[in-house]
Parts: structure tokens; C-alpha cells; sequence
């Protein structure tokens, strides 16, 4: 079949994709080499697209009530009940939620409905958990969401300062062009994170800062540029406001409140004062921030007073982690803002609108952002909850909470791909087109704007987001003014709405596009129009103020909200992991993207490890204010004494005592509404349970126990399991947890060491297997979840036969390179390079972010042998 070139569903690079269909409802997936934002490079987790697209665990048909219904019926009542809360309880009543899984025109028709037809600015977007103060900084300082840079800018610059920002694991096509740009020209790379992540391993320095003080590192920047001449006097006397009172306010901050050397401190300001081309790049360490507003203006302040802005290789630069997380700003998804940049407190930019839309309503003041909103949900202010392509009741702080206030909700639909969490708190479920089968655009971090085009046929009952919310505006009396034929058509009304914006002196226009050939769109950086093509902005001023002139603002740094105590110790951040997504529901369908790493986990300093009497592997049981969670302990000096770390992929499906977030508190910017994800204060505590458990399986488990985190294997289920009471049999548990009532039954068990291996046969194949034991399983688990299946009583040994060779766990999730096979290569043909590793088993040299870990392997290595 044709390959069709489209765009990657994942985080904000926005990588372009080359996908040719098998016509058996696969694909083949590779990179597309013409695409700007990646010239053919993928992530393991886009590399892996094609396996994810089966429709196992996919939303086929309207469910209401938690029965099937037909789309009729579902639309109707979703209809009615909106209808009915806005006459009874006003529009403000109702709220919707979405995502930047979204693509463009479907945020633009339900920012369409609800803001210019249902009359209330309640919508906001998961986007509010990534990258909200990073608008918010750049509307204050520039007076538009404006991003200035391109990704040209990392290879021109000479110091690029990564900041809050682990890019080998988050963007990794990114961080793979830094290395090419370091290799190339020498580019000097500082990160600045309090942990010690993958990234670190191209930091030239690595300033691992007291969590929450990065304005004040910037602060200190500030501070130098001004003391050592490097103010660009001209470009501030022309082109930025407010310059001395920043200065001022920088002046009175202290650095050490920081906690970095006066070496280290000493070293960066003197990089940074002295190099002309220098790039911030920031992420979810500065935005997830009861001040992440303020760290970002910290951070501008700088390159506004330096000049360092919309020049080749200079300027700061927030990279965003979802795939349209841009594009839902650019229709104006957040609460506080309208379609194309423009402002809803701004009664030009609301009359502007309103008259574009011939619309009968238009809210006059910001809505509920998104923890107010479930918090509103909780109290019974929104009676009518709409939620669209996101997991709020994994992903909101205080998460527990937000899914009791769903549950109580009057109504809650939502429109998903796959069962989740929330969906299983909804009254009405509609099934929507997932990536491969809908038509739209996305726009990158870098305003490049890219196609997602159709590959397969929508299975089941399943219809375009954009389609579902115009036929519910249809039933509500505004067919009419919802009448698109295609998502062309849509995108088409909203290239010529920016036009309107464009007029009125705002950054976002693509009116040049409105008569584009949809179809054949290719990759095009905003803006679009008559004034601008594309490019930077800002290098010669013209800002989006009154007087065009920026904003510097003066910044007090503040610390995070919560106050370790006694009772709460540790410093909890949060983050991602290298092959996973968001809560898995796309990557975890992809049986290599689960074998790095399994399950959740708690990084834990050696030091504080010791004092909790936690051993490597065993679970660690941690609490907050808010809720608690069990996680496997990882013991790691990437974190500093007093701190942790968790991902926060795991969800109810997966691993449910797993769920990070509800021991997130729901504190808030009070500029942003961004939730402070990344200072959390918990108590950790050994959990000592009765047993501990591994199994594997060809077909779904139904764990019992009081830990469990499942995932999908080559052959099938796998699964870490731990109980507090011990089951009063061995073999009715593994058939319950297998469902397999009538298989046969071989069971191994060591009185002694209180240990239980269960295999439940069928033919001479293990259909099944159990693993228990007093303390952390040992087992070679990928040799077995390999085999489980296909091996016979054999897989009960729990590692390879003579013979066979046991790759172990996976290290380069691209190209599916195991732990084992990479040491024996070291050991066997006196490897002494990550590029020799690469040379010899190709690890490391598709995506590049398992190099970091290659590197940690080989340094071990090296030194046992010495």
C-alpha cells in the first residue's frame, strides 16, 4: 500500500513520520527524513508506532450508562443535558476538559461551542498541567504566547542551558540534535536540575540546584549581566521596559538559596555573561511551579536584557511535551484565552470574535482553570462535564479526589479511545478516532505546523472529535454555524479567523493558509501571512504590548508551598520515563517499550535508603497529606538526600497503587493555574509484605494483591505482584489470577525458603506461570516472558536452558538490545566507547537516548575490570 507522511501523536518535537499500511490493520513506521523537526530521526516511542495499533482495549461503540448505545441516542442525551444545566443553572454550569492529544480543529470547534455558543469560557486543557506558565510568562513579558526560536537555534548556539528539562528521555530527537551540535561545533551544554537525569551525560555542568530556586539562579544571571558590561543598553533603550526595576529586585535576592558552590555558581555566570549565542531551553522543571510563572519571566528578563532573542542560536526557548499542546494555545483551549491569541478580557478581541462567529454569546471573563475546575465539579457548581481525550482522575493532583468529584458529578461524558480511569467514572462514553485514522493538524513546539493524515479506516463506531461536537452543537439549535463537511473545512474558517487576529496586531496569523491545499499541507512555521512568513521573532523588537516594547519583570523567587516536616520529610518530584506516554495508554499496547522499565518506582539517595532499612527492590510505601502509593525502590545518587523521584505513567489499569499524582497537592500558580507537580513533601516507609510475586502469562491477569503492576510482553501479560497475607493456596490463586480454571497444573514449592513456581499447562505449553517468594523475585523475566507459551515445564527453571542465550533486560528499546547482550559484547571484543557498542550491536544508534545508559554500563564495566 501508499505511504502516507504524517506526524507523531507523542510530545511536542513534533517528529515527522513516513507510515505504510500492511493492510491487515498494521503499519510499517520510520522517520521522515524531509521533516524539519527531525530529518528522519524517531524516539523509541515513536519508532514503536506501528505495534500499538490494534484495537485491543479500543471504545467501539457509544456506551450510556454503561451499556452499548446507538449514536443517536448518546448524542440526544448529551445534547438534552447540556441544554438543560445552562437553563437551569446558567452557562457557567458546564464545563468542558480537553487535551493536546487533540488536534487542532477538533479544540477549534469545542472552543467554537462553548465560548461563542454555550456561553462560558469553563474549557480548559491537560496543557494546563504542562506548559501554562510558560504562556503566562511569555503574555506578560512579550504580550502574546509567542515562542521566538526555532530549532535551528540549538545548532547555532555555542551555550545552550537545559533547564528543567530531561531531554534525553523527553525529547529525545532534541537532544540527539545538541549532541550532533556539540559534536560539531563545540557547544557548551549547563543543566540545571536538581536531579541527575540522563541528560547530564553531554552536561559540560550540571548545577543540581535546591528544588523551586531557579529564579533565583537567574536571578544571579541577571545580576552578572549587568555588573560585567554584557546589558545590551541599546537593544533595552529601544525595545524592553522595566529593565531597572528587575535589576533592583535581582539585586535584593540571595543565590544562596540555591544551594549551588560559589564555583559552580562562579563558572555558569561566567559562561553565561561571555557567550554571545546562548539558548535557554526550558520544561516541566520550571512550569510545574507554584511559581513556574515567575521562574519563566526570570529566565526572559535575562535574554531581554542580554538581546539574546529571535537571533540565530540565542534566545530562550520552552519545549512543550504534548503533540499539539502549541496548537490547543493557538484556538484559544485554555480558559483565560480566545481562538488566535487573542484576549477574552479584551472587549475588541471578544466583539472580534463573536462577530467572525456570528455567535449568540460570548463569556466576558476567564473560566474555571483546571484544578478550580474539578474543584468546582467536587462542590456541584458544573453540572455538566464534558472530557476529551485525557485521564484528569491519574493526571490532576490530589487525583483521588478529582475522581470522586467525576463519579459525583450530574453528567460526565467523555470522548476516548481507550477505557481509562475517567472513562470508568463517565455516564456517557463516545468512541473517537485515535492517530492513524483522523485528519487534522498539530503544531510543534517550534510553531510548525505539520498534518496528521488517515492511514486506516475508523474501526467500530468511532468518529472524529471534531465531527462529535458539531453534531451535539447541531442538537443543541446551531447546525448551521457547525456545518463542516471535513476537517479541511475547519481549518480552512480558522486560517481566515487568525486573519481577524492578524488585524487587530497579534502574533498568530495564517490567513495565508486559508486557501491552502489541505491536503498536501506541508510543514509551515507561523506565521502565514502578507507582514511575516515564518522565522523568528523579536531580534529587532516589535513586541505585542501597547508601546511594542517588552516587559522585564522584577522577580522574588519563592520556594514550593509545602514545608517538609517530621511527619513529611521528603521532597517528592515527579517526571517521565524514557519509553512510556503519558498514563500508557498508547505506549504500554507496545510489548519492547515495557521492558526498560516495568513498573513504578521511587529513586531513592543510598543514604536515606539505608536509614528507612530499604534494600534494592523491595517496595517502598509513601503517603502525603493527600494520598499514598507503593512503589518498587530504586536506590540512586541522580537524587539528593531528602529527595525522591517517581514517574507518572502508572493509572488504575496498570498498577494502581502506583498512581503518583494522588500524592500530588492541588497547589496552584496564581498566575498560571499550573499545579506544582514537582515539590510534594511525603513519608516513605518499608512495606514488608507476606510475599512477592512475578507472573507471566499468555492471556489478561486479574491481579489480587495489595501491589500489582501489569504490562504486555512479547509472549503475552507479565506482572510484579506482592501480597500482605500469604494465600491459603498456591494453585487457586494462580488459576483465579490467570482465569484458567480446567488447565493443568505443575507446581514447585521449597518449604524451606518459602518459595512457589506454578505453571498452568495446555497441550504441553505453559499457558501460565507463578513465581513467589518471601523477598524480591530473581528471575530472568524476559527470557521468560519470551517464552511463556511456547516453553513447557521447562519455563518453571525461571531462566534459559543450556544453550540459550538470555539478552535481559531491555537497554536500547529501539533496536531491542538487551542488559546481558550489551556486557558480554564489552567483556567478549574490548569495547571502550558508546560508538563501539553501537558499531558492534547498533545500541544507542537510532534515537540515541539509551546512550547515557550505555555510557553508565560500559564506566561499570571498566571499572570491575580494573
Amino acid at each position: 500500500m501508499s505511504t502516507v507522511r504524517t506526524t507523531c501523536p507523542y510530545c511536542g518535537v513534533g517528529c515527522g513520520v513516513l507510515v505504510t499500511p500492511n493492510g491487515a490493520g498494521g503499519a510499517m513506521v520510520k522517520g521522515d527524513p524531509d521533516h524539519p523537526a527531525n530529518f528522519g530521526r524517531l524516539c523509541s516511542k515513536g519508532a514503536a508506532l506501528g505495534e500499538t495499533l490494534g484495537l485491543d482495549g479500543r471504545i467501539l461503540t457509544p456506551v450510556v450508562g454503561g451499556a452499548p448505545a446507538t449514536w443517536d441516542s448518546a448524542l440526544d442525551l448529551v445534547a438534552g443535558r447540556f441544554k438543560a444545566a445552562i437553563r437551569d443553572h446558567g452557562p457557567d454550569s458546564v464545563a468542558f476538559y480537553l487535551s493536546g492529544q487533540m488536534l487542532t480543529e477538533d479544540y477549534y470547534v469545542a472552543n467554537k461551542l462553548i465560548k461563542g455558543y454555550m456561553g462560558t469560557a469553563n474549557v480548559d486543557t491537560n496543557s494546563r498541567l504542562c506548559m501554562a506558565s510558560s504562556v503566562a510568562g511569555h503574555k506578560r513579558a512579550f504580550g502574546a504566547d509567542t515562542v521566538p526560536g526555532t530549532y535551528d537555534d540549538l545548532d547555532q548556539a555555542d551555550l545552550v542551558v537545559l533547564v528543567g528539562s530531561n531531554l534525553a528521555w523527553c525529547h529525545p530527537v532534541l537532544y540527539q540534535r545538541l549532541v550532533a551540535a556539540k559534536a560539531a561545533r563545540g557547544t557548551r551544554v549547563v543543566v540545571v536540575d536538581p536531579r541527575r537525569t540522563a541528560t547530564c551525560d553531554i552536561a559540560d555542568l550540571h548545577l543540581a540546584l535546591a528544588p523551586g530556586s531557579d529564579a533565583a539562579l537567574f536571578n544571579a544571571v541577571l545580576v552578572a549581566l549587568a555588573d560585567r558590561g554584557a546589558v545590551n543598553r541599546a537593544y533595552v533603550a529601544q525595545h524592553v521596559a522595566g529593565f531597572d526595576a528587575a535589576l533592583a529586585t535581582a539585586r535584593a535576592s540571595d543565590p544562596a538559596m540555591t544551594g549551588l558552590t560559589a564555583q559552580d555558581m562562579a563558572l555558569f555566570l561566567d559562561w553565561f555573561t561571555t557567550t554571545d549565542r546562548v539558548v535557554t531551553v526550558y520544561s516541566q522543571g520550571i512550569n510545574q511551579s507554584s511559581s513556574g510563572t515567575d521562574k519563566v519571566n526570570a529566565i526572559l528578563n535575562c535574554h531581554l536584557a542580554s538581546g539574546r532573542i529571535g537571533r540565530p542560536g540565542a534566545g530562550p526557548f520552552s519545549v512543550t511535551g504534548q503533540p499539539n499542546a502549541m496548537g490547543g494555545r493557538e484556538v484559544g483551549g485554555l480558559a483565560n484565552m480566545l481562538a488566535c491569541h487573542l484576549d477574552i478580557e479584551n472587549p475588541a478581541h471578544r466583539a472580534a470574535v463573536q462577530g467572525f462567529w456570528k455567535s449568540p454569546a460570548m463569556p466576558d471573563k476567564p473560566g474555571l482553570k483546571a484544578v478550580e475546575m474539578f474543584d468546582a465539579v467536587a462542590d456541584g457548581r458544573i453540572k455538566a462535564l464534558w472530557i476529551i481525550h485525557t485521564n484528569p482522575a491519574v493526571t490532576l493532583p490530589d487525583s483521588d479526589a478529582v475522581a470522586r468529584a467525576i463519579k459525583g458529578c450530574d453528567f460526565t461524558v467523555v470522548s476516548d479511545i481507550t477505557r481509562t480511569d475517567t472513562t470508568r467514572l463517565a455516564d456517557v462514553v463516545l468512541p473517537a478516532t485515535a492517530w492513524g485514522e483522523k485528519s487534522g493538524t498539530v503544531t510543534n513546539s517550534d510553531r510548525t505546523i505539520s498534518r496528521q493524515r488517515p492511514f486506516l479506516p475508523a474501526p467500530g463506531q468511532a468518529r472524529d472529535d471534531w465531527r462529535i461536537v458539531a453534531d451535539v452543537a447541531a442538537r443543541m439549535g446551531w447546525g448551521a454555524d457547525f456545518g463542516w463537511t471535513s476537517a479541511g473545512d475547519v481549518f480552512a474558517e480558522y486560517a481566515a479567523l487568525s486573519g481577524v487576529a492578524g488585524d487587530l496586531g497579534r502574533d498568530f496569523d495564517i490567513s495565508g493558509l486559508a486557501q491552502a491545499d489541505y491536503d498536501a499541507l506541508p510543514p509551515t512555521r507561523w506565521p502565514v501571512n502578507a507582514r511575516k512568513q515564518g522565522g523568528r521573532f523579536f531580534g529587532g523588537g516589535g513586541f505585542f504590548t501597547p508601546d511594542q516594547r517588552a516587559r522585564m519583570l522584577p522577580i522574588t523567587p519563592r520556594l514550593p508551598v509545602a514545608k517538609t516536616a517530621p511527619r513529611y520529610p521528603f521532597r517528592l518530584n515527579t517526571g517521565r520515563i524514557r519509553d512510556q506516554w503519558h498514563t500508557m495508554t498508547r505506549t504500554a499496547l507496545a510489548p519492547r517499550l515495557n521492558q526498560h522499565i516495568a513498573e513504578p518506582f521511587l529513586e531513592i539517595h543510598p543514604s536515606d535508603a539505608a536509614g528507612l532499612g530499604l534494600m534494592p527492590a523491595t517496595l517502598a510505601h509513601v503517603t502525603s497529606p493527600q494520598g499514598q502509593a507503593i512503589l518498587r525502590v530504586s536506590i540512586s545518587d541522580r537524587v539528593q538526600r531528602g529527595h525522591v523521584f517517581a514517574p507518572m505513567h502508572w493509572s488504575g489499569e496498570t498498577a494502581p497503587s502506583g498512581r503518583v499524582d494522588a500524592l500530588v497537592a492541588p497547589v496552584t500558580d496564581p498566575v498560571s493555574g499550573q499545579p506544582e507537580s514537582k515539590a510534594a513533601v511525603v513519608a516513605v516507609a518499608a512495606l514488608v509484605p507476606a510475599w512477592y510475586g512475578f507472573a507471566v502469562s499468555v492471556g489478561p491477569q486479574n491481579p489480587d494483591a495489595a501491589y500489582w503492576a501489569r504490562a504486555r510482553c512479547e509472549g503475552g501479560w507479565r506482572s510484579e505482584l506482592a501480597g500482605t497475607a500469604l494465600p491459603h493456596n498456591w494453585e487457586a490463586y494462580a488459576r483465579a489470577l490467570f482465569n484458567l480454571p480446567d488447565a493443568t497444573c505443575l507446581s514447585v514449592e521449597d518449604r524451606v525458603r518459602g518459595t512457589h513456581r506454578i505453571a498452568l499447562m495446555e497441550g504441553g505449553r505453559a499457558l501460565a506461570a507463578l513465581f513467589a517468594a518471601p523477598d524480591p523475585v530473581q528471575l530472568a523475566r524476559g527470557h521468560i516472558a519470551a517464552q511463556v507459551g511456547q516453553a513447557g515445564a521447562a519455563l518453571l527453571a525461571g531462566r534459559p536452558g543450556a544453550g540459550v542465550v538470555d539478552p535481559g533486560p531491555t537497554v536500547c528499546a529501539c533496536l531491542n538490545v538487551g542488559l546481558h547482550t550489551i556486557t558480554t559484547a564489552i567483556a567478549t571484543q574490548n569495547l571502550t566507547s558508546v560508538d563501539q557498542i553501537g558499531a558492534a550491536l547498533h545500541a544507542g544508534t537510532s534515537c540515541g537516548s539509551c546512550r547515557p545508559e550505555l555510557a553508565a554500563l560500559l564506566a561499570r564495566q571498566m571499572e570491575a575490570a580494573e
